[in-house]
């Protein structure tokens, strides 16, 4: 694998026992490690009214953990734009590339990443479909609309000169054909449908066409992991965490080779991990074990 080509995905597990400050300074600290070990990327995910997972604001913990590292690269993993006005996302993310400049990646999914009646709360009954706001995003970022469109003449301040790189997320086929027809990178959730990937990833480049932002399609793929010093060690955090049958487990040579064979079956440009156990210690090992393909 080549290097700096593998990244990391975190949803910011919590224990009850220990208070969410406690899993808050858990991921400043993984995220300080992941730098110095090599990894490329570190976003977070989005995710409302989840026992247990405290990645809720993504813009405000990359905000945090950027002022915490200082080479790697942050991102949302993603933001959920059915949950937010564009303009408020485009905001946002411009400022974080003012402060961070060429570290900041903005991702974003179609899910609510919530239950129906959190996401209504989140809403508050705002029903625009995702390819618009997807659409007016693109336009907020890049600085100008078409003319005639009803945000023509509308600016965000502070302006990002580049913009931060948009990127579309999903599991599906459907999320792959936009990404492609859009020109914009893609991020595929093996975590989520690892059985969908093969053909999502086909479909996102059979329909990619060529962009400003993107000249060539790229495919990022996040898979679920859990390596340890032993692979009874970490099949039991797999069991713990109620891991599906996609994630790849086992002692850390297992689980690098695996990750390889992957990486070229799927022909995945970069590859981010996801290792969603609560125990910190044992999520900072089983990334150290996966860091040696990053060099």
């Amino acid at each position: 694998m080549a290097r700096n080509l593998l990244s990391i995905l975190d949803l910011v597990p919590l224990t009850p026992s220990a208070g969410p400050a406690a899993g808050l300074r858990a991921s400043t600290e993984l995220a300080r490690m992941a730098e110095s070990l090599g990894f490329h990327r570190y976003w977070v995910g989005e995710h409302h009214g989840v026992a247990g997972v405290g990645a809720s604001a993504p813009a405000v913990l990359i905000a945090h953990l950027a002022a915490a590292t200082s080479t790697i690269r942050l991102g949302a993993g993603g933001v959920m734009l059915s949950n937010h006005a564009p303009m408020v996302v485009a905001e946002q993310f411009a400022t974080l590339e003012g402060l961070h400049p060429g570290r900041i990646d903005l991702g974003v999914g179609s899910a609510a990443g919530a239950t129906a009646e959190v996401a209504q709360a989140l809403r508050q009954g705002a029903q625009e479909r995702f390819a618009g706001k997807l659409a007016d995003l693109s336009c907020f970022l890049g600085g100008a609309f078409p003319p005639g469109h009803r945000h023509a003449g509308i600016r965000v301040s502070p302006a990002a000169a580049p913009a931060p790189p948009l990127w579309l997320l999903g599991a599906s086929e459907s999320s792959a054909l936009l990404a492609g027809e859009l020109g914009l990178p893609y991020a595929f959730a093996h975590h989520l449908n690892a059985a969908g990937a093969e053909g999502a990833l086909a479909a996102y480049r059979g329909s990619f066409r060529p962009s400003a932002r993107q000249s060539r399609p790229y495919a990022l793929v996040s898979v679920a992991v859990v390596a340890a010093d032993t692979g009874a060690g970490a099949h039991r955090l797999a069991r713990d965490a109620g891991l599906p049958g996609g994630a790849l487990v086992g002692d850390g040579p297992a689980v690098r080779a695996a990750l390889k064979v992957m990486r070229d079956e799927l022909g995945a440009d970069e590859l981010m991990i996801v290792t969603n156990v609560v125990d910190a210690a044992a999520r900072r090992r089983s990334y150290t074990l996966l860091a040696p393909l990053t060099r």
